[in-house]
């Protein structure tokens, strides 16, 4: 799957659905773990995410 893509994927769904853990943007999403990891990653590195420490998860978010 293309990396750019699947980040604007994510994006619309943070957007539409708030706050979520990795494991329910896989589940939402139904991508590969690798590819979900790529694509948070360079929302992250754009600086369009925001991760939270939240008990034994992190929760990724819209800044």
């Amino acid at each position: 799957m293309n990396i750019g893509s699947l980040s604007g994927k994510v994006w619309k769904k943070l957007d539409k659905d708030g706050a979520m853990t990795a494991s329910a943007l896989l589940k939402a999403l139904n991508v590969k773990n690798n590819d979900l990891m790529m694509a948070l990653g360079w929302l992250l590195r754009e600086d369009k995410l925001e991760a939270t420490k939240v008990a034994n998860s992190t929760k990724y978010s819209l800044k």
